[in-house]
């Protein structure tokens, strides 16, 4: 078990390694960052000054050295644009974005759970295949169409729920059930795919054979089993949905840190974007590295192996 879960912590580190490296190196390399703060028709002595100032003159790995420093020692540095401590903006807006994660991937669960077990139970049938049709729909369709069309509907049109901003519960029905589409699918296709494996074994089989109810069948033999890898995901999808909120919270203009990117994307605010960037890669791996660990703990054949 321990050298599982160091294997993972190793793989969860290098990572989060790489992640960082990438992502600085990408940023720096968008465009001149110089040129940016300046502002628009500074002159050549001006955007060198402002190179100078925030240190864009140096090699590229004293900058990546420098703010990996200042990063492991919990200093994430300021916006270059606001002068606010990058930390402060980004703990500010995280309880929204937290907030519409949970609410997304709570109602992946419940629908596709359910969904992926009545798919498994009438394998080949139209139930199947509508199923099937469904959770490739979600997958599809883009999340910024998908939010403009439940606005368009549900806000604009019949009025029954608010359009943006994050004062009530009330604000993130449909951001929610926009993010949630796009984690839905791989649910429902990961129990589906699980039930139908289950239902297939030897014990369920003589289980049947003995003529347990098939609603029993379903709940205390196929399923603790195929959710074993349902719960894995669900926790990796946690932290996509972290990383994924960016257009939902632009288009819904929920303050959280998806809104906090974009618009600093935007503007080239640099360290903005590599904390968030880092803090999604953290999440994500973190939330990988737990899901390992708690199957390793229900699973013994994954401590054997």
């Amino acid at each position: 078990m321990l050298h599982v879960v160091l294997t993972r912590f190793v793989v969860a580190i290098l990572v989060a390694v790489t992640v960082s490296v990438v992502g600085f190196s990408l940023l720096r390399l968008s465009g001149d960052l110089a040129a940016e703060l300046a502002g628009e028709g500074a002159t050549p002595a001006e955007i060198e000054s402002a190179r100078v100032k925030h240190g864009l003159d140096r090699p590229l790995l004293v900058q990546f050295a420098r703010w990996s420093r200042d990063l492991a020692s919990g200093d994430l540095g300021r916006s270059l644009f606001s002068g606010e401590p990058v930390a402060d903006m980004i703990l500010s807006r995280l309880p929204v974005t937290l907030q519409l994660a949970v609410y997304a991937l709570i109602l992946s669960v419940v629908i596709g759970i359910p969904l992926g077990m009545i798919a498994a139970m009438h394998p080949r049938s139209w139930i199947d295949r509508l199923s099937l049709i469904t959770a490739v729909l979600g997958q599809a369709v883009p999340s910024f169409w998908l939010a403009l069309v439940l606005i368009v509907v549900f806000g604009v049109l019949l009025r029954w729920t608010p359009i943006s901003g994050s004062d009530t519960w009330a604000h993130f029905i449909l951001p929610t059930a926009t993010l949630a589409a796009s984690s839905l699918p791989g649910l429902m296709r990961l129990t589906r795919s699980g039930m139908l494996e289950a239902l297939s074994t030897d014990y369920v089989r003589t289980a049947r054979a003995k003529g347990l109810a098939e609603r029993t069948l379903m709940a205390v033999h196929a399923l603790p089993n195929a959710l074993l890898p349902v719960l894995a995901l669900a926790a990796v999808q946690l932290g996509t949905l972290l990383g994924g909120s960016v257009i939902v919270e632009s288009v819904f203009a929920l303050d959280g840190i998806g809104l906090l990117a974009y618009r600093s994307i935007l503007r080239g605010d640099f360290p903005v974007v590599q904390s968030i960037l880092i803090f999604v890669a953290l999440a994500y791996t973190a939330l990988t590295l737990l899901a390992d660990v708690a199957n390793a703990l229900i699973d013994p054949r994954i401590r054997l192996g």
